[in-house]
């Protein structure tokens, strides 16, 4: 074979590339689009003047067979734009029709791509050889915008099309998890009859206490924190807290899922400060008596259970009044507690509530009611805890432990989709947990990754209270 000189090449090239400049500045000067083809040019107008045919096209100093040639050249680029946009679409089809598997329809768009592909090569080959059609530009530049805007018509359906699957495929996942979710109430109701079969927590016999009744009583003690931290945010927010700040000054170094997660911050310290003591029989009040004999403490527990329970919170404390019953004690210790002075005056714009509990009375305000309400739970918790033989102990899990379901269960199951890491470890306890006997109530932890997690791989995952 001969072998071809660089010099050649190179001429070629340059003479190729000056070509294609000179088609583009022909393009620009006629205004005809570089994208669509679509021709642009304002039409000649013809003025006679003495037999002699004037037009604007004479501003191009060009002759006639100059005009012919500009024309004839932007047919050709109109050809080859259609030619690729034409291209574009059958490319398309054919992707479309491999999801989900369409023999016919991959036959038809590798036909329609063989087609473009040959029909392109002939374009090329009359470029090269500069075979232009000089008859009728107008109508051949017409004609390729036809088949233009044809295909780009195409590319859209094909976009609906694959649009309209996607649509279906969701409305399937949607009808999918509406199934599971009905699935997951049904499962939901089953334990709950099965709970429920322990008995009413009224009436409530030492023999006839189980881990069920504690379970139960924990999930109103929950409910009610709840309602309190949601009380308590929005108290904040009414008054211009910053609860990011506030939420990283609780737990530190989290990286949180979602904004919301935040409030898990929240009730980690309220559930921290309510269940302080937990473990002790007089639930750290000092001046407690008990009696002696175990027998009788449990007794004793089970007995106000039973009467903490047939009343409600505003009842057993009597507003306005000084009560002097065990439960009232507790409450008030918890209030000051929980509630900073900095806090209320912030929240309230005076320490009124403070005062009032101080001297021994209740306050007769909502956001007290509610922390009563939730005071009341925690308090009937620990009198269930210590009815049983022998008495329930309380739990908490390390921060940066690794999760396991048999001493914890997420306090949003959302961190499991969220996430993108497989190892999730603890951030930190929000609810406490339970041992009864050798039955064990899950504590509830939020799971996320801070800075700190990565170095307590090899920590004991369990911190059991002891008396």
């Amino acid at each position: 074979m001969d072998s071809v000189k660089p010099s050649a090449v190179s001429s070629k090239k340059s003479k190729l590339a000056r070509t294609f400049a000179k088609v583009l500045h022909i393009r620009m000067l006629s205004g005809v689009s570089a994208v669509d083809g679509v021709e642009k040019r304002k039409r000649m107008t013809v003025v006679k003047n003495n037999g002699v045919a004037d037009s604007e096209s004479d501003s191009f100093d060009c002759s006639d067979e100059d005009q012919q040639e500009r024309g004839a050249m932007e047919a050709f680029l109109a050809k080859l734009f259609a030619s690729i946009t034409a291209l574009k679409a059958a490319y398309a089809q054919l992707q479309y029709a491999q999801c989900p598997f369409d023999v016919d329809g991959i036959q038809l768009a590798d036909r329609s791509i063989v087609s473009e592909l040959k029909s392109l090569s002939e374009l090329k080959r009359c470029f090269v050889k500069k075979q232009f059609d000089l008859l009728l530009p107008e109508t051949a530049m017409l004609s390729a915008e036809l088949v233009e805007q044809k295909s780009v018509v195409k590319l859209y359906e094909i976009s609906v099309k694959k649009l309209n699957s996607q649509l279906r495929l969701k409305d399937s996942e949607i009808i999918f998890l509406k199934e599971k979710l009905e699935e997951a109430k049904s499962n939901t109701k089953v334990l709950e009859k099965r709970m429920n079969q322990s008995g009413p927590l009224e009436n409530l016999q030492l023999s006839a206490i189980n881990s069920n009744h504690m379970a139960r009583v924990l999930r109103h003690a929950v409910k009610t924190i709840r309602s309190f931290v949601q009380l308590l945010i929005d108290e904040m927010k009414c008054c211009g807290w910053d609860i990011d700040e506030a939420a990283s000054a609780i737990e530190p170094d989290i990286v949180y899922f979602k904004e919301e997660h935040k409030c898990f911050a929240f009730e980690a310290f309220v559930c921290r400060v309510m269940f302080e003591g937990f473990h002790f029989p007089n639930f750290a009040l000092p001046n407690e008596s008990l009696p002696p004999d175990k027998n009788q403490q449990k007794k004793l527990y089970l007995r106000r259970f039973a009467e903490t329970k047939s009343l409600k919170s505003k009842e057993l404390l009597g507003h306005g009044q000084k009560p002097s019953s065990t439960f009232a004690k507790f409450c008030r210790v918890k209030y000051l507690q929980l509630v900073h002075p900095k806090m209320e005056s912030s929240l309230f714009g005076n320490l009124n509530q403070r005062s009032v509990v101080s001297s021994g009375r209740i306050p007769e305000t909502a956001f007290f009611a509610t922390f009563a309400d939730m005071a009341r739970w925690v308090w009937l918790l620990h009198c269930l805890a210590f009815s049983f033989e022998p008495e329930a102990s309380i739990f908490q899990v390390n921060k940066g432990c690794r999760f396991t379901d048999v001493y914890m269960k997420a306090v949003t199951e959302e961190v499991f989709v969220l996430s993108t890491q497989p190892d999730l470890r603890v951030a930190f306890t929000v609810v406490p947990g339970f041992y009864i006997g050798k039955t064990i109530i899950q504590c509830q932890v939020y799971l996320s990754q801070s800075q700190q997690q990565q170095h307590n791989h090899h920590v004991n995952p369990v911190q059991t209270k002891q008396r």
